[in-house]
């Protein structure tokens, strides 16, 4: 019998819990799944380098034993040709996000020739309003991301912020 092999890309800067419950949901559905954390060109403004976006996403998930995390600089479709992956993870919020996804996950099937499909999970209710790019503005003015990510990142977001803070004071 073949391990189902299944890969969860994102930017994941930083991890929510929305990542998390995804994360989870699809670690109970494929023998293995490897979260990679992809080079981004759209997004310039990362919080997070990708080595500690990486680490991080081992931290949350030590506990989860059929995740792997890794990162990858290039296309989807050849990260999971060259790991034997067949199924890509998305997470939907909202309608909103289902066009764009869609017009992604029906690209990598294209440029995949057929073997790379798309599982979508719509996220848990508790989530649906989540996103990194929320964390990190609230987390930007001093607000609470206590419900938004778990204790070990909301330290770590929290020391960048007042990095960038005393960086930019210095100035």
């Amino acid at each position: 019998m073949s391990t189902i092999k299944a890969v969860y890309p994102g930017s994941f800067d930083p991890v929510t819990f929305g990542h998390i419950d995804v994360i989870k949901r699809a670690a109970k559905m494929f023998d293995e799944v490897t979260v990679c954390v992809l080079y981004n060109k759209a997004k310039t403004s990362s919080l997070f380098s990708v080595n500690e976006r990486v680490k991080m996403l081992k931290d949350v998930t030590k506990d989860i034993p059929n995740v792997k995390v890794d990162s990858y600089y290039g296309l989807l479709i050849d990260y999971a040709k060259m790991t034997g992956a067949h199924v890509s993870i998305r997470g939907l919020r909202a309608v909103t996000d289902f066009e764009y996804e869609l017009q992604i996950a029906q690209t990598n099937k294209l440029l995949s020739a057929g073997a790379l499909d798309t599982i979508f999970l719509t996220t848990s209710l508790e989530y649906a309003y989540l996103s990194s790019s929320a964390v990190k503005e609230i987390a930007c003015f001093g607000g609470d991301i206590s419900q938004c990510v778990p204790p070990e990142i909301e330290e770590l977001v929290k020391k960048k912020y007042a990095a960038r803070a005393v960086a930019h004071k210095n100035k």
